[in-house]
C-alpha cells in the first residue's frame, strides 16, 4: 500500500483541493490496476485495450512545434469554426469590426474565409447575419441591411452595405460603371517586371480537361504571337474586358507586395492577371497557381524556408489578397467622396515580415478575426 499513499502525498504537494478532479484518476489508477490483475488478461483482452488506446492518441490532436506551423493551424481551426459560431457571434464580431456608419451605409471589414452568399457546404455567412447586425445597430424593428457588392470568400477587407435597397443599387450602380477607385494589397511569390504598368487582357470562364474537371477563369488575349508577328485574333462573345494597374510596393529575389487598382470587375480578376498575364500568383492562391489542377500552390525551397513550412502544409496558407481602400463618389446628400480604408490582417502582417517585405507605411494592424470572435 505504500504506492498509494505515495501518489496522494503527491497530489497535495501539487496545489489545493481544486486539483482533486483533475488528478484524481492518475490516483486510481494503481488501485484498478492491481483489481484488474487478478483477473486473467487474455490475448484477445489485450489486443482490444491496445487499440482503444491507438483510438485514444488519434483523437488527440497534433500540436506543430514550428510557430508558423502553430499559426496555420490556428488560422485552419479559426475557418471552420466560422462556419460553426452562433449568427450573433458573427454579427457581434462584424460589429466590432465597423469600418464606418452613416444614414446610408454601414462598412464592415470582411474576415478570412467567411463566403457573403449561401451554397453547397456553407453553413453560415454574411447575408445570413446581416438582419441581426442591422438589429444591434438600429433596434429590434430595423430592417436588415443590403449588400453593395461582393468580395470572395478568401478576401478580406473593405465591404459596404446600405440600408436602403434603392440606395444599395445605386452604389451597385457606381461599381457597374467603374465609378468606385478599388486599391487591394497582395503579395506575390515571384516579382512582376516591368515594376508598375498595367494588364489590359479579356478574360473568360473554360472547362479545364483533365483528372479532376473543373470551370477556371482565363486569359483570352486579343492578339497572339505568329512567326515572330503579332497577329490579332478573334475575340469570343463570351470575353470579358478587364484592366488591371499594378505597383510594387516591396520586394525580394523571389517575392512582392503589389498594390492592385482593378480597372474592371471582372470574377477573379485579380488573380488570373497576376497568375496567368504576369506570371506572379498569389500567396495562397491554390486555386489559379497551376492551370491544368486543382492542388495546394507549389513554393521554391528558398520562400519554403522563409515561412518555416514544408511543401506538404503549403495548402493551409491563405490567400493574401486584401481590399485595402475603396473611394466611393459624393452620392445623395453626400456631398464629398467617402474614403474608405481597412487595415490589413495580421496573418498578412506577419508573412511580410517572414518574406522580408516591407509595409509601405505605418499600418498597424487591427486584432486578427479569432480575437474579434473570441477563438483562442
Amino acid at each position: 500500500m505504500a504506492a498509494p499513499t505515495c501518489s496522494v502525498a503527491g497530489l497535495w504537494v501539487c496545489g489545493t483541493r481544486q486539483h482533486w478532479g483533475n488528478l484524481f484518476p492518475l490516483v486510481s489508477k494503481p488501485f484498478c490496476s492491481a483489481a484488474a490483475a487478478s483477473k486473467p488478461l487474455n490475448a484477445q483482452r489485450l489486443a482490444e485495450r491496445l487499440r482503444a488506446q491507438k483510438q485514444e492518441q488519434k483523437k488527440e490532436p497534433q500540436v506543430p512545434t514550428n510557430p508558423v506551423q502553430r499559426r496555420v493551424l490556428e488560422l485552419v481551426r479559426f475557418t471552420q469554426q466560422l462556419q460553426r459560431v452562433h449568427p450573433n457571434v458573427l454579427a457581434k464580431a462584424l460589429n466590432r469590426g465597423i469600418l464606418h456608419q452613416d444614414k446610408d451605409l454601414v462598412v464592415i471589414n470582411k474576415p478570412y474565409g467567411l463566403p457573403v452568399h449561401g451554397g453547397p457546404g456553407v453553413q453560415l455567412c454574411i447575408t445570413d447575419v446581416l438582419p441581426i447586425l442591422a438589429k444591434m445597430l438600429r433596434g429590434h424593428k430595423a430592417e436588415p441591411l443590403h449588400l453593395c457588392h461582393r468580395l470572395d470568400k478568401e478576401t478580406t477587407g473593405v465591404m459596404v452595405l446600405a440600408w436602403e435597397k434603392e440606395v444599395a443599387h445605386q452604389v451597385q450602380q457606381l461599381f457597374k460603371t467603374h465609378q468606385v477607385a478599388k486599391k487591394y494589397w497582395a503579395i506575390t511569390i515571384r516579382v512582376p517586371t516591368p515594376s508598375a504598368g498595367v494588364v489590359d487582357i479579356p478574360i473568360i470562364e473554360k472547362e479545364v480537361q483533365g483528372q479532376q474537371k473543373h470551370r477556371k477563369m482565363t486569359l483570352s488575349p486579343s492578339y497572339r504571337m505568329d512567326n515572330g508577328t503579332m497577329v490579332k485574333v478573334r475575340s469570343s462573345r463570351n470575353a470579358h474586358i478587364a484592366v488591371t494597374q499594378y505597383q510594387v510596393l516591396s520586394s525580394t529575389l523571389s517575392s512582392a507586395l503589389l498594390e492592385l487598382h482593378p480597372v474592371t470587375g471582372v470574377k477573379h480578376q485579380l488573380r488570373v492577371h497576376l497568375s496567368f498575364g504576369l506570371d506572379c500568383p498569389i500567396l495562397g492562391d491554390h486555386k489559379y497557381s497551376d492551370w491544368n489542377r486543382l492542388a495546394p500552390q507549389k513554393l521554391s525551397a528558398g520562400t519554403l524556408k522563409k515561412l518555416g513550412l514544408e511543401q506538404s502544409k503549403t495548402r493551409y496558407i491563405p490567400l493574401h489578397l486584401h481590399a485595402r481602400q475603396l473611394v466611393l463618389p459624393a452620392m445623395g446628400s453626400r456631398k464629398e467622396e467617402l474614403n474608405l480604408v481597412c487595415k490589413v490582417p495580421r496573418f498578412f502582417v506577419r508573412s511580410l515580415s517572414r518574406l522580408g517585405l516591407e509595409m509601405p507605411s505605418k499600418d498597424e494592424t487591427e486584432n486578427d478575426e479569432a480575437g474579434h470572435l473570441g477563438v483562442q
